[in-house]
């Protein structure tokens, strides 16, 4: 009898405890229920008070931007037109994800001008098998530590050491486009790029991979495919659960592609480490040696310091390394190549612009048309950087960034949530018509110094601005220089397509859908 009543009470004691376990989990889950009902009825009533088009429940907007690049980008820029070309903002939902495009300097200096806002968007994890948490996908801390490693690597005098690159692999593009002499028309797309491959392969992680004479490497054709399927995974809603692409016939492709880019930075960067350690065996054998002390160095740069920094693995390991050398790959080529392939199709369009170039570039060579360029050569072409800035304007490389807004913010008149991703759409920011007359009209005047006293900060950022704006932008412009300069020194282009019959892909890099089309003759 004793041990049936000891029985009964731990029963019973087993079922309060039950029953009170039970009470507060349900509390709990009614309590984070009603939170994130509240929450989310605020972030939807805050949304939508700007301008956008109507949505769908749960889908959002998802079903107008199920379609090809082209499409998507003309409506994206057609619906800010539409809905919020005065206020400079307009919203959208991809699904339950409530976004914001911003292209009015007002509108994107709040987003831009602080550090508050400096993480990327949830757009950017698609890069991520790629390109690891580096400069381009990191947050936080991480981004604040690698930022200030990798500052000197773009310090002037360095980039210096870069010149004799940009002119080797110009002088190869220039020889490469010969068998296009005098041809009734050809994609220049391709040949720019290959050579912009080869300058960032070489001056990142100091191999060539002779794209330009290659364009069948699997590494070419890894680096280019890549940005396609991380492009689809984007903007196609369904593709974005892991679960479903993996599914899916690209989630292999994808795989495969990843191997052979990580395979290829592990083993420059573990060859360049051995190289580093018998180079320095050979400077305490031979103090006096300068040329083993600096030569190789002026090369490496990029990657030498990421080893340097690395103190063994204690501050950066191998994987760490591997993912600001694929960053650098991927941010500088495609981006560059872009920049280039423009600026020579809009000279192309205007024969009287392309003059004034050569004029320029007539007084700084005069009549040597081999002579590779100095440093000195390309900071005193002042009328062709102007080019290169409203080339830029007109089609920037990267036509659109996104990032996260953690809290709350005023932008216009409008409160924008957290939870909220910010587009900075920097293709509608660039037209601006109050800010740059004619904003349709190529027109390098735009960036004499006497047209740039007291523009808005944030009406042109090319490359990004703020605390987070691009660490590449010297080399960038320095390498479009050293190209551009080589092929007009070379040849005069003629642009063989209208720019109002061009179709745009805004996927990771604003490019043409079908090429650009030009002509060329040798320059007497």
């Amino acid at each position: 009898m004793l041990k049936l009543n000891a029985g009964s009470i731990v029963l019973s004691q087993l079922y309060t405890i039950f029953s009170t376990t039970t009470i507060a989990l349900s509390v709990i889950i009614i309590a984070c229920v009603y939170l994130y009902k509240t929450r989310r009825e605020r972030i939807v009533k805050l949304i939508d008070k700007i301008p956008g088009p109507a949505s769908l429940p749960i889908l959002g907007n998802a079903v107008e931007m199920n379609v090809d690049h082209d499409e998507l980008f003309m409506r994206m820029t057609g619906a800010q037109r539409l809905w919020g070309n005065r206020l400079g903002i307009n919203r959208a939902w991809q699904g339950v994800n409530p976004y914001v495009m911003l292209f009015h300097p007002e509108t994107v200096e709040p987003i831009l001008n602080t550090s508050k806002f400096i993480d990327k968007s949830q757009d950017y994890d698609y890069l991520k098998p790629w390109l690891g948490t580096g400069l381009l996908t990191s947050f936080g801390r991480k981004w604040h530590s690698r930022r200030k490693i990798l500052t000197p690597a773009f310090h002037f005098k360095i980039l210096d050491d870069f010149i004799d690159v940009f002119n080797e692999q110009s002088l190869i593009l220039a020889n490469k486009l010969k068998q296009e002499v005098d041809k009734d028309s050809f994609n220049i797309f391709p040949y720019v790029t290959l050579c912009t491959l080869d300058i960032v392969c070489e001056t990142a992680m100091g191999r060539c991979i002779n794209a330009q004479s290659d364009s069948e490497s699997d590494y070419v054709k890894a680096v280019y495919g890549i940005g396609e399927i991380i492009q689809n995974r984007q903007s196609k809603l369904w593709l974005q659960w892991n679960s479903i692409f993996m599914l899916t016939k690209n989630y292999h492709v994808h795989k495969n592609y990843i191997k052979i880019l990580h395979k290829f930075s592990n083993m420059v960067i573990e060859e360049r480490k051995k190289e580093i350690m018998n180079d320095n065996n050979k400077i305490d054998n031979n103090n006096n040696d300068d040329d083993i002390n600096f030569g190789k160095k002026k090369r490496l740069a990029f990657l030498d310091l990421l080893i340097e920094a690395s103190k063994e693995g204690t501050v950066l390991t191998n994987e760490d390394i591997r993912e600001e050398v694929d960053t650098f790959m991927f941010e500088g080529h495609d981006t560059t190549s872009a920049a280039i392939s423009w600026t020579l199709f809009l000279l192309g369009s205007h024969p009287e612009i392309q003059n004034r170039v050569v004029e320029e570039l007539d007084q700084i060579f005069g009549n040597d048309r081999e002579c590779p360029a100095t440093m000195k050569n390309l900071l005193d072409m002042k009328y062709l950087e102007c080019c290169i800035k409203d080339a830029l304007r007109l089609y920037p490389s990267v036509p659109m960034m996104a990032r996260s807004v953690t809290e709350d913010v005023i932008i216009g008149n409008y409160t924008v949530p957290a939870g909220t991703t910010a587009l900075i759409m920097t293709y509608m920011l660039h037209r601006n018509s109050a800010i740059f007359p004619k904003p349709e009209q190529f027109n390098p005047d735009n960036f004499l110094p006497e047209n740039c006293n007291g523009r808005h900060p944030y009406s042109y950022i090319p490359f990004s601005a703020g605390p987070r704006n691009c660490i590449g932008q010297k080399f960038a412009i320095l390498e479009e220089k050293a190209v551009l300069s080589k092929i007009l020194r070379t040849y005069k282009i003629e642009a063989v397509d209208r720019r109002e019959d061009l179709t745009l892909l805004g996927e990771l890099i604003l490019r043409p859908k079908d090429g650009l089309k030009v002509r060329i003759t040798k320059r007497i």
